[in-house]
């Protein structure tokens, strides 16, 4: 019941990040289309964005979370909130003085993350003032995600949860009322960035006090307990962040290809985070603090449910989700973005990128889970091997496959190595015997395949049967679909009904 209260919320606010996400994107696409400054501005975003989601709310959040508990365990809060203190010091010695040092090194750095557009003076000048607008959002996140972590360790989910509600609502301000300040609408977003990083900040230091976890600056001290975070977080990076250092890889090599490939796949992308973010990082976030004390509290069989409910609760959201993002890709692109500067031909694109990405939508979701079961355990290190194996298969994929299908064959290498990296974990796992699987995940998994494939034969056939696909239609065929996956559900025993029975009668309750 904790870990689905605690999925709830981090769901349910992903959700509404997401949604608001989605008017960003629309109002990004109407004003930039999927040209030029599309493409300078998904650059510039994606260096300090995946430095922030690999250390920040990746590798630190996965080690932070366990040490800082059982900080407060042995020691009491005091001593938790000491050792954060000392964790922000440290965070603030690396990076003001790297922060900086990007700033000043910013063409060299685009001239590695992007080489294409060195021979694109347009795009490539765009990009270098738009990455040095944003850059600063690095350091600010970075010291937002400790605050997450303290957080999340005292199970308050919540306000971190909702922080990145706050970019969206950040962006879209920006777009609209700062266009004419900045001078374009991709300066606008880039200076919006920034301003985000601030406001996600002050949020969350509310938040903290208003829990009675305020943390506060430490004399920098490099001690035991901060060294074992450093060394655990650098294989964390990896295994957290590879669907991000992917994201770049693909960016570097979609760089060659003509115009508006990069922002294609930034679109398609921005598509397959909506389910991923509901699904796979409310797990990863709900399962973490979950099973972290389950396993210091040496429960055996309440670990195997736990990790058994995690992965059927993910098979049961992911593979429907894929399925749907499938069939319905160019309906759901050009009911989303064409409008504006985005026409049918950017709608055509997308559509083929967001149906690559979406095949492996429930191996990410499966990796998210995996890799939990592995840093609950403070093991960062198998997470790291697999990513590493999953990512020179994702390079050498997109490359063998971008000559003859362009920005979707770099998609659909990612989705593989997708599958390949969730298999490479499970088996890890079991190996180790890390990987229980109680009765109820092997009763209701297939059963759970049978009623996704069912689902996807329903909307085939009522797609075909369709003359329109506007909005209206689309709309119909998304909720026939959900109906058609729940009854089919219900009809094939997929789902746990006296679970769900008593999470209703128990969600409302503090966790």
């Amino acid at each position: 019941m904790s870990l689905l209260r605690g999925m709830a919320t981090v769901g349910g606010l992903t959700a509404v990040s997401r949604i608001a996400g989605f008017a960003r994107d629309i109002l990004t696409a109407s004003l930039l289309g999927a040209g030029p400054m599309a493409d300078a501005f998904v650059i510039a975003v994606k260096l300090p964005n995946l430095a922030r989601r690999l250390f920040a709310d990746g590798a630190f959040m996965v080690t932070f979370v366990p040490q800082y508990a059982a900080e407060r365990g042995e020691r009491g809060r005091a001593a938790a909130l000491a050792f954060a203190g000392e964790v922000l010091a440290a965070l603030l010695a690396v990076l003001i003085p790297l922060t900086l040092l990007a700033l000043l090194a910013m063409p060299a750095i685009l001239a590695v993350i992007a080489p294409g557009f060195v021979a694109d003076p347009v795009r490539q000048a765009l990009a270098l003032d738009y990455a040095r607008l944003a850059f600063p959002y690095l350091l600010l996140m970075s010291v937002s995600a400790l605050l997450g972590g303290v957080l999340n360790a005292q199970e308050r989910l919540a306000p971190f949860a909702a922080a990145p509600i706050l970019f969206n609502l950040v962006l879209i301000a920006a777009l609209l009322f700062g266009t004419r300040l900045a001078g374009s609408p991709g300066r606008a977003l880039a200076i919006g960035v920034t301003l985000s990083g601030i406001v996600q900040l002050a949020w969350l230091a509310l938040a903290c006090r208003r829990h009675g976890v305020p943390v506060r600056l430490m004399p920098p001290r490099i001690g035991p307990r901060l060294r074992r975070l450093v060394v655990l977080m650098g294989p964390g990076a990896i295994g957290t962040g590879i669907t991000q250092i992917q994201m770049v890889l693909n960016t570097l090599i979609a760089s060659f290809l003509p115009a508006g490939a990069v922002s294609a796949l930034y679109y398609a992308d921005r598509l397959t985070q909506l389910p991923l973010g509901i699904v796979g990082i409310a797990l990863g976030t709900a399962l973490l603090p979950t099973l972290t004390r389950l396993l210091v509290e040496d429960r055996p069989e309440d670990v195997a449910a736990t990790q058994s409910r995690a992965i059927e609760v993910g098979l049961l959201l992911g593979l429907p989700a894929a399925a749907g993002l499938i069939l319905l890709a160019g309906p759901i692109v050009h009911g989303l973005f064409e409008r504006g500067a985005f026409g049918p031909e950017q709608t055509v694109a997308v559509a083929g990128a967001l149906a690559a990405y979406a095949a492996g939508i429930p191996a990410y979701i499966l990796i998210r889970v995996f890799s939990t079961l592995c840093f609950a355990r403070l093991d960062t290190a198998t997470p790291m091997r697999t990513a590493l194996v999953a990512t020179i298969l994702a390079v050498a994929g997109a490359v063998l496959l971008m000559r003859p299908l362009g920005h979707v064959g770099i998609a659909l290498a990612t989705a593989v190595s997708a599958w390949v990296n969730a298999g490479l974990l499970a088996r890890s796992l079991r190996r180790r015997g890390a990987l229980p699987v109680d009765a109820g995940l092997r009763r209701r998994g297939g059963r759970i395949a049978l009623a996704a494939l069912g689902m996807a034969a329903g909307l085939l056939l009522a797609r075909q049967g369709m003359a329109a696909t506007g909005g209206a239609a689309l709309a119909a065929l998304i909720a026939g679909g959900a109906a058609l996956y729940a009854a089919l559900c219900l009809a094939l025993g997929a789902v746990d009904r006296g679970g769900l029975a008593r999470f209703r009668r128990r969600k409302h309750l503090p966790g």
